[in-house]
């Protein structure tokens, strides 16, 4: 009965992918399927209410940081932050290292916002902008850009997906960066090879997109806007608490907006609600979002996640499953088990945030620390599940930047980096 279930569930999730629906409607379903498998297992309504909620409270902080992002994200548009680190990066592309630097610049901007999203809809989309003008084939910029936008998705201090993992496994954020850092390093400088030979051999003419007199209609770039910013950086590298460190951010961007981009009250907090939207149509294109509604999605997408993970352990729907991962576990390494489970539930889940939760559910028992635990789950979920073709988490980003599917093969950090760490396990395991 199990399998059925699991079977119903899947079929919801791809029933959506087929209709284009959002995906919470998929998760609904499941929730509703979970809890009456609960019922036929002899369990009270009112005790899978209650686990299910349990569930949901376990994550609650992280719902508090993602409404923080939100507004961070707003008021870095509205103070002109990331229009100004833009305009300033874009300075360092030239046409024979464009796709390096493509995957360089949205590393930057993912590790300072947090967000693969966010990155693609700013400094991809504007990246694609001024590949498009030099005759770059969106198939190696779709790749670069999604690269790039996953790079600091896994290991930024405000990263949801990070903060996920170290909600999930009870582990220090920061701690979990610097041992993230140690394993980025060899698939990091392989990506920025394979970029640097692409971007050569490559055809490219055309002019440079001219973003300073893009963004200016809208903005005064001054290098004053960087200071939220500098502000997170700082307070991230001293180890200050992630909420702390972006409410200081906010604070810092509010002066900034008022005092050098003129904004009224009445339009911040609109933008800090709803996110910044620009009159300019070519502006809007590239910088609009953010805002607490922003989150109201992702936010739903963990909650309903979140509420599943109670009721597998009570109503033991996963148990078959976790025996036969943990028989791969033995026959290879836990990290070969993590690996397998982190593909199936990124096709199964369709988005990162169900693929980490279903890998964490599945792999709990492999009996790791929690920090190796963390490290596992980051350089194998987090990863894997933009490589799947039907998952939100790499067919939204491509869409959002113009780039086919198939530019899922040429995002190399993402394959390189759990390829790395699952020929590392091997062959310390031979030894």
């Amino acid at each position: 009965m199990s399998l059925m279930v699991l079977g119903m569930f899947c079929a919801g999730l791809i029933l959506c992918i087929l209709l284009d629906l959002s995906i919470l409607y998929a998760l609904a379903f499941g929730l509703v399927l979970f809890l009456f498998y609960g019922k036929s297992k002899g369990f009270g309504w009112r005790e899978l209410f209650q686990t299910a909620m349990e569930g949901v409270l376990t994550i609650k902080n992280i719902l508090m940081t993602f409404m923080l992002i939100g507004v961070l994200t707003a008021m870095w548009r509205v103070a002109g932050t990331i229009p100004v680190i833009v305009c300033y990066a874009s300075t360092l592309i030239r046409p024979s290292v464009f796709l390096l630097m493509t995957f360089l610049l949205n590393c930057g901007v993912s590790t300072l916002t947090g967000t693969s999203f966010g990155t693609t809809a700013t400094m991809g989309v504007i990246c694609a902008t001024m590949g498009a003008t030099l005759k770059v084939d969106p198939l190696f910029i779709g790749g670069a850009v999604l690269s790039g936008a996953y790079f600091g998705d896994r290991c930024s201090p405000v990263s949801t997906s990070a903060l996920l993992v170290s909600e999930l496994t009870e582990t220090e954020i920061f701690d979990n960066i610097k041992r993230m850092a140690k394993t980025a390093v060899v698939p990091f400088l392989l990506t920025c090879g394979i970029y640097t030979v692409l971007g050569i051999f490559s055809s490219h003419a055309g002019e440079m997109l001219d973003l300073k007199a893009v963004f200016g209609r809208e903005f005064q770039i001054h290098p004053i806007a960087l200071l939220p910013a500098l502000v997170i950086l700082v307070l991230s590298t001293l180890r200050i608490n992630v909420k702390i460190a972006m409410a200081a951010s906010i604070s810092t961007a509010i002066p900034i907006a008022f005092v050098l981009q003129k904004v009224e009250v009445g339009a911040l907090l609109q933008s800090v609600l709803t996110g910044y939207h620009a009159e300019d149509t070519q502006v809007a294109t590239m910088l609009n979002g953010g805002g607490i509604t922003s989150m109201l999605h992702v936010a739903g997408i963990v909650c309903l996640s979140a509420s599943y993970s109670g009721l597998f352990l009570k109503t033991g729907l996963l148990d078959g499953i976790k025996q036969r991962i943990e028989r791969v576990a033995e026959r290879t390494t836990a990290f070969a088990a993590m690996f397998v489970t982190a593909v199936f539930s990124g096709m199964v889940g369709c988005n990162q945030t169900l693929a980490v939760m279903l890998t964490d559910q599945l792999c709990r028992n492999l009996k790791k620390e929690a920090s190796d635990f963390a490290l596992d789950l980051e350089d194998s979920a987090v990863v894997l599940s933009p490589l799947v073709p039907w998952s939100i988490a790499g067919a939204v980003p491509l869409a959002t930047v113009g780039a086919p599917l198939s530019a899922l093969l040429l995002a190399c950090y993402l394959y390189l980096l759990p390829l790395y760490r699952l020929a590392g396990t091997m062959i310390h395991r031979k030894q």
